[in-house]
């Protein structure tokens, strides 16, 4: 790589660093910091301008679509940039040292002792060739540490980011692992050295919310403990608001606002960070109520815009001004510290009109209220699901019974290992039940195996997964893949069949240009608009949806929520819809079935469920959600001020049982921390009735519970 050419002065209304005293005070210090990288024999510049700085102890949180470059800031910062990238202008120092002018000695102590990474895909991080024991011991032993020691640091901090059975998962390799579990692994290797600077790439995005809450307290603890620096990025802007003193907003390669977090979330000064806050789904809304705002456009290409705003052709305040003249860094002073937002009308910001309307279909609600009222189009009874491994029988789903009605979202919810997927692919056939199970479609059982079931039950029932890449084929064109879904109907051929993919594109927001292009070529949005379209192909009376926008951007993630409302108003489709967000359950789903070690605990509908009275299961789910903690919070749909509860986290003790050895009596007692003793321990509880199709599996009556609840 060369090296860099010295950074620009940066701009008067900028607060200029002094280099010489942020080396000696701040954990990172980053000045005009421009990178590219050669592509086609063009190189086009992904960072522009960036300067930022971490304080010792203090978290800084990056947020912005993919693609904005918050990634390459990360790997800059390590001098780890691929090879044809390189830092063309700009100085990286962390803790007092120019990264870009060690050697490669002192760049190797550097990244052993003083910096750490969690990526966002944790297989990066992980040699599959090597057991997880010989991976995380090896970082504890470049710390100093003996290979005894070390294997006893090992299995403690697995115990700390809440691995059950450390030993076991220590014996295990990579891919015997799920992605939830290597992605504690991995967070477990960069905390081995206590590191200076911690970056976080979205270290949360496949964890639950009780895990990922033990996480982020974990990095806590170590950031006030160590006086470690925090550099979080994530889309995920209820764990910034949770985790970050600071925020900086990336557009396009650009820092285009950055403050103290609350007042960055509280009064935002950027239009693209007002439209990143409308994408939320936040509590009060529903899919039934009210329609999550979008950011109109897509991100230009790096490097194509020259002149102007960066974000002009996307903005619904942007004039000739905006795209005649780069806004410069405008400064104000807020409640929490100096706001810098690069906007003409920074203080008009709020005031930014909304791309989608704010009221769902006036039709929703009565059409949802008649769809409840529907004899069910699914249901299951008694269904379980038992594994033989390794001569144990593993219950993974446990005498689960519930219906769907047409119409309906039902939100499956709980801890990895809970069961959620497992009771999906039961429904669908991928797997086959335990003797005695039965799945209804319309009244008539189904077979258990896909493989024995008619053209008609196969297309009523369809999927669409987390990871649209494992659905998709990379070699086919948009055009193929959804065309292949279409053949399965007999009656469509020639201009039909050409007519109903068009039409197909057309309700998911497809746009034609990209029939004839492979999915390799498409963003993450869109392939999972592809995804959704292939699996509506079929005229599906029943859709299951895994995790389908976990690893989406907020503005990606808003359109694909409002997609699938739409649909399902205009098509009278029922959901199955699991997801770790609970934020994004309670807006989409009628209904919410909370499974825990294979057994259903709670089901009813989602607004008693959230509301309460709750299992005490669900209410340690619910407590552990992060959500924009903030004195004031805008509802930028209206300009009225909204405050939120702040709700006192509950923490569950010890670990979650192993589906092979489940607890005596309630499932829940070896966690709970409302267990009235005996009774808890040696009685499965009955079903209580909250009332309106809500019931609660506990020995605490309903009233009993809503009462600690309340107090709570």
């Amino acid at each position: 790589m060369n090296g860099p050419s010295p950074p620009p002065p940066p701009p008067a209304s900028f607060p200029a660093f002094d280099v010489s005293k942020s080396e000696q005070s701040d954990a990172l210090t980053i000045v005009g910091l421009t990178v590219a990288y050669r592509t086609r024999g063009r190189e086009r510049e992904v960072l522009q301008d960036v300067s930022f700085r971490i304080r010792r102890g203090e978290t800084y949180g990056l947020v912005g679509e993919s693609g904005c470059g918050k990634s390459t800031v990360a790997m800059a910062t390590l001098r780890y940039l691929p090879r044809n990238g390189r830092v063309k202008a700009g100085r990286i120092s962390i803790a007092g040292k120019d990264v870009h002018s060690l050697d490669a000695a002192a760049l190797r102590e550097l990244r052993a002792n003083r910096i750490s990474m969690v990526y966002q895909d944790p297989l990066r991080a992980l040699n599959p060739s090597l057991t997880i024991a010989r991976q995380v011991a090896e970082a504890f032993e470049a710390s100093g540490a003996t290979r005894e020691a070390a294997l006893k640091q090992t299995a403690e901090m697995l115990r700390k980011v809440r691995i059950a059975e450390p030993e076991r998962v220590m014996d295990s390799y990579p891919h015997q692992l799920s992605g939830g579990m290597q992605q504690r692994v991995v967070i477990a290797m960069a905390l081995a050295s206590k590191p200076a600077l911690l970056i976080l790439d979205e270290p949360t995005t496949g964890l639950d919310a009780t895990v990922e809450a033990e996480v982020l307290d974990l990095v806590a603890q170590l950031r006030d403990e160590f006086q470690t620096a925090v550099l979080f990025i994530s889309h995920n802007l209820a764990v910034i608001g949770r985790m970050c003193e600071r925020v900086g907003v990336l557009y396009a390669g650009k820092l285009v606002e950055e403050g103290a977090t609350q007042d960055v979330f509280a009064r935002p000064r950027h239009p693209y960070t007002v439209g990143l806050l409308r994408c939320l789904p936040t509590i009060g809304r529903s899919k039934d109520t009210d329609r999550l705002d979008t950011i109109a456009g897509s991100l230009p290409q790096a490097g194509s815009v020259t002149q102007g705003c960066v974000y002009a052709e996307r903005c619904r305040l942007a004039d000739d001004r905006c795209r005649r003249e780069a806004p410069p860094p405008y400064r104000v002073t807020a409640p929490h510290g100096d706001q810098m937002a690069r906007c003409h009308y920074h203080e008009r910001a709020v005031e930014l009109p909304r791309v989608t309307p704010v009221d769902a279909p006036a039709q929703a609600s009565s059409d949802a209220h008649e769809a409840r009222d529907a004899s069910p189009v699914l249901r299951a009874e008694n269904v379980s699901k038992t594994f033989h491994v390794a001569g144990a029988a593993l219950r993974a789903v446990d005498d689960v019974s519930l219906e769907l009605a047409k119409g309906e979202t039902l939100g499956l919810v709980g801890e990895s290992g809970s069961g959620k997927t497992t009771l999906a692919k039961l429904l669908l056939g991928l797997v086959s039940p335990d003797a005695g199970s039965v799945i209804e479609l319309d009244g008539t059982p189904l077979p258990p195996r896909v493989t024995h079931r008619n053209d008609d039950q196969v297309k009523s029932l369809q999927i669409v997964f987390q990871n649209p890449d494992s659905a998709l084929n990379r070699a086919h064109s948009v055009r193929r893949l959804i065309g292949r879904a279409l053949s399965r109907l007999s009656a469509l051929h020639g201009d039909a069949r050409e007519e109903r993919l068009t039409s197909l594109a057309q309700a998911v927001r497809l746009p034609d240009r990209y029939l004839t292009s492979r999915t390799r070529q498409l963003s993450g949005g869109l392939k999972q608009r592809v995804a959704i379209a292939r699996a509506f192909a079929g005229e599906p009376r029943i859709v299951v949806c895994d995790e389908p926008t976990s690893a989406l951007d907020v503005s990606v993630q808003a359109a694909i929520l409002n997609l699938l409302a739409d649909l399902q108003r205009d098509r009278g489709v029922s959901y199955v819809f699991i997801s770790h967000d609970l934020n994004v359950v309670r807006y989409l789903s009628d209904r919410i079935a909370v499974l825990y070690v294979g057994r259903l605990l709670e089901i009813g509908p989602a607004a008693a469920v959230f509301d309460g009275p709750h299992h005490p299961y669900t209410e340690a789910l619910l407590s552990s959600v992060p959500v924009l903690d903030l004195p004031e919070l805008p509802d930028l749909s209206d300009g009225e001020v909204r405050s939120e509860a702040k709700v006192q986290r509950i923490r569950l003790e010890g670990e979650l049982p192993s589906p092979a050895v489940p607890p005596s009596g309630c499932v829940f007692h070896t966690r709970c921390p409302r267990k009235l003793g005996a009774l808890c321990e040696q009685q499965d509880p009955p079903y209580a009735d909250a009332g309106d199709g809500h019931r609660i599996r506990c020995h605490i009556p309903v009233d009993e519970l809503r009462a600690l609840q309340r107090r709570h």
